[in-house]
């Protein structure tokens, strides 16, 4: 019986020892915004995703503005105007209305595609400079601390100053 405990306590123990070491884990954060806005590319980036979204803007702007011409004529013809008229110049204006709505839907889709596709080698240059770091610190999760509410957050575990040194920003 003395045997079977001791058995018993050598295994718990063991046990117990195992799932300390596991807990072990090494966890540091970042912002990652941050870390990516002092990247020197970032400003190149935001200067073309602004050119490809001006093209869009001109035309959202002539669209508006002839919609509102034509919206001012309407109303001030209105009273003038046969039954006929009316209807077809209220469908003309509903559909140029669409046309503004879809346009504009489609113009931010296509700038937040735009802008996903230029920004992904930037946000993989960052987060291989991350994991770099983070692979020779020990690391074995990092946080993005600006999407997370981190309570405690020991400045010893902030990987910024590190990760800055790997991409060569100041």
């Amino acid at each position: 019986m003395k045997k079977l405990f001791k058995v018993a306590l050598v295994a718990a123990v063991m046990l117990f020892a195992g799932n300390f070491a596991q807990a072990q884990s090494k966890i540091g954060h970042i912002n990652f915004e941050q870390l990516v806005s002092l990247m020197p590319e970032t400003k190149t980036l935001s200067a073309q995703i602004d050119a490809f979204k001006k093209t869009y803007v001109d035309n959202l702007q002539a669209m508006n503005t002839e919609l509102q011409n034509k919206s001012a004529d309407y109303q001030k013809n209105r009273a003038t105007m046969t039954e006929a008229t009316r209807t077809v110049k209220e469908t003309e204006l509903n559909d140029l209305g669409k046309r503004f709505q879809d346009y504009q839907q489609t113009a931010q889709q296509k700038v937040e595609e735009k802008g996903n596709e230029l920004t992904k080698p930037l946000i993989d240059k960052a987060r291989a400079a991350i994991a770099t770091v983070a692979k020779a610190k020990g690391y074995t999760y990092v946080l993005n601390s600006s999407q997370t509410d981190l309570i405690v957050s020991p400045a010893a575990d902030d990987l910024m100053a590190a990760v800055k040194v790997q991409l060569g920003l100041k």
